[in-house]
């Protein structure tokens, strides 16, 4: 009996032996290769799916965690732009952008869309058709080559139709990169040959204009005050639209006086009837109530621009 119980012991001593023997393996083993890391995702903004606004606007954004604001740029990589010999970069003011906050229980987006002449009505287009606002549109540089335009966009909803309407800008951004955009016929047009039926012209705005050395004008005047004073057509508070050419193709260009309430109908008229928007600006400061004026070009048989413009001056309050 004595034996028996040696034996066993002996077995049990072994074992143990070899289990702790296949622990220290064990432990030799070299370690499991770690998981690659994760991407980091966009900082995060109070309120704000900053992943979200990245996915839909198609750009890569940075936070500003003081003000709670996420801005989206797109650098103009693509142009080569040169003003007196000096080679202009992104970081010296070629870059878009548009910056997003929160509002209540909305958003509000404002922007900045660097383009070059033959993207600017094409990109319009692009940013009314989505519901955006367009505020300015001017230069920031003279002497530039090529020729930039500034285009300002603003907005108020909820963040995901605001950065899919910005993605929708800035895709038709790079849509009409590398002279892709929208740039006005070359016509052959002297006013001094000019033959346009004048009388067509008034029908169309119910009106008399003034046709003198081969330019059909029509003029349509604002009132504002200014330091107390109504001011109005006569201090340049108008809107008036110049033609020359033939009753078969003629170029139009004006200025239109708007309300700020104003521009947005105005704008996306003209749009519609192909005219092409070239500035955005005010001429005065101080004025009560606030006049904007846009400038427009445009190039087709004057009865349709005609058209174009009087729609435009119907969406204005009288």
């Amino acid at each position: 009996m004595r034996a028996r119980w040696a034996v066993v012991l002996l077995m049990a001593v072994g074992c143990t032996k070899q289990g702790a023997s296949s622990r220290e393996t064990r432990a030799a083993d070299p370690p499991a290769p770690a998981a690659p890391p994760k991407p980091a995702p966009p900082p995060s903004a109070p309120g704000l799916d900053t992943a979200r606004i990245e996915k839909l606007t198609g750009a890569k954004g940075t936070l500003s965690e003081k003000d709670g604001v996420f801005k989206v740029s797109v650098p103009r990589k693509d142009l080569a732009v040169r003003i007196g010999g000096v080679k202009m970069t992104p970081p010296m003011g070629l870059t878009a952008w548009a910056a997003f906050q929160k509002m209540g229980d909305h958003a509000m987006v404002m922007g900045d869309i660097v383009l070059t002449e033959d993207q600017v009505n094409p990109v319009m287009s692009a940013a009314l058709d989505s519901g955006l606002e367009v505020t300015a549109l001017h230069n920031h540089f003279l002497w530039d080559n090529p020729k930039v335009m500034f285009m300002h966009i603003g907005g108020m909803a909820d963040e995901t139709t605001l950065a899919t309407a910005v993605g929708k800008v800035f895709a038709k951004l790079h849509a009409t990169e590398g002279g892709k955009g929208e740039a006005p016929p070359k016509l052959a047009i002297d006013p001094a040959k000019s033959k346009l039926d004048a009388a067509k012209l008034d029908a169309v705005f119910g009106q008399k204009g003034d046709y003198k050395d081969g330019v059909y004008k029509a003029t349509f005047g604002r009132t504002t005050t200014m330091h107390g004073v109504e001011v109005g057509n006569a201090m340049g508070v108008n809107t008036w639209a110049a033609f020359a050419g033939t009753d078969a193709a003629a170029v139009v260009d004006g200025d239109f006086a708007m309300l700020e309430s104003e521009l947005q109908n105005v704008l996306k008229t003209l749009r519609k009837a192909n005219i092409q928007i070239v500035a955005i600006h005010q001429h005065m400061t101080g004025e009560q109530p606030r006049i904007m004026f846009l400038h427009f070009w445009g190039t087709g048989r004057p009865e349709e621009l005609a058209g174009g413009i009087k729609a435009a001056l119907d969406t204005q309050s009288k």
